[in-house]
């Protein structure tokens, strides 16, 4: 599925959709804004201020601030951390997000300095940083780590990873893009997770399905600099409002579903448990997406992954992510409301179907 327009038509015409919530259709998007919805002047006030207050609360955090988008937030908040510690390095795992997929703009517009820590093919340990002798100025999470399947750390170790950076006077940021699913992995509430960290970083169109938009949840100082930022950054528009109205009322209406999802994901890994040619990473999920190898080319995949689509009306994924071996491609599967509409027999002869030459 090469060809945007042909990905467009066969999309256009299923009406099974395997991943996430379903197709995203701009007329559901602005349904998810209340016609009540009271706005925002330049980030302040109506809508935008009910959902910043509902976030700090929910993270347990003295305040938050929103921003219409994760890059900005996550720049101006590592930005605000170096600036008051005086300390440019900021450590991650190799599969940041930062690093990988931002064009290291942290780097190049803000100056500060990346370091690398742990083994790109698996989660980053409290072992890896006690290698580090360079003071930190910033330990940055992702919680889960989406380029591993959704793969995070076991609750004794996340807790020392914390404590070796506060150890060493350095900050401690989540990037929680997918805190939601996260929390229902652990088994805990999104505001004990968030204590471990000085900050918090949520995305708002991922799991939950809204517009794009994200908040940073904090200190009341350290968010002030960052609305400062925000506004030097172009952030601040003259209304926010409608990416804040689609985040709250997607927010209520999906964040107690998240264990249903996460329960969904683990039915699904069973089902595949010993389909030849179809590996679950990881087994069983620790949130509700997981990663599948499948052994099939490239080639094969598109191919039947287009006939899916036309025959049977399934979409699956426009492509599949290439791996070290041209006979084995990776997907990425998360489970939302549309992948929870299907059983997970349903699910296994989709996947099944893909591996087929």
């Amino acid at each position: 599925m090469t060809d945007l327009r042909e990905q467009a038509a066969l999309r256009d015409q299923c009406t099974v959709f395997l991943t996430g919530h379903g197709p995203v259709r701009p007329a559901d998007l602005l349904a998810s804004i209340p016609a009540d919805t009271v706005p925002d002047r330049y980030g302040d006030g109506g809508v935008v201020a009910e959902l910043e207050a509902e976030i700090a609360g929910l993270l347990g955090k003295p305040a938050a601030v929103y921003l219409p988008s994760g890059t900005m937030a996550q720049q101006s908040v590592l930005r605000v951390h170096a600036d008051r510690r005086q300390r440019r390095t900021v450590v991650y795992h190799p599969l940041c997000h930062l690093d990988r997929h931002e064009d290291r703009a942290f780097q190049r517009l803000h100056g500060l300095t990346g370091r690398p820590a742990g083994d790109q093919d698996r989660l980053l340990t409290v072992d890896d940083l006690t290698a580090i002798a360079e003071p930190p100025g910033t330990l940055l999470i992702e919680l889960p780590q989406r380029d591993l399947g959704g793969q995070q750390p076991d609750w004794d170790d996340l807790r020392a990873q914390t404590g070796w950076a506060s150890e060493r006077g350095a900050a401690v940021h989540l990037d929680g893009a997918r805190l939601f699913e996260s929390a229902a992995g652990y088994g805990r509430p999104l505001a004990e997770i968030a204590a471990l960290f000085d900050t918090v970083y949520v995305s708002f169109y991922k799991g939950i399905g809204a517009l794009a938009g994200c908040c940073l949840a904090g200190p009341a100082d350290v968010l002030a600099e960052v609305r400062e930022w925000r506004k030097r950054m172009g952030g601040t528009l003259h209304g926010l409002w409608p990416g804040a109205a689609s985040a709250l009322s997607c927010l209520r209406r999906r964040l107690p579903l998240m264990p249903h999802y996460l329960g969904h994901a683990r039915e699904i890994a069973s089902a595949l448990r010993g389909i030849p040619g179809v590996r679950v990473v990881p087994d069983p999920p620790q949130v509700s997406m997981m990663h599948l190898l499948l052994a099939v080319t490239q080639e094969g995949f598109a191919a039947a992954a287009r006939r899916l689509a036309a025959e049977q009306g399934v979409w699956t994924w426009p492509q599949a992510m290439i791996t070290p071996d041209p006979g084995v491609q990776r997907v990425e599967l998360y489970v939302g409301d549309a992948t929870r509409g299907l059983p997970p027999d349903r699910v296994r002869d989709i996947v099944t179907a893909l591996t087929a030459s």
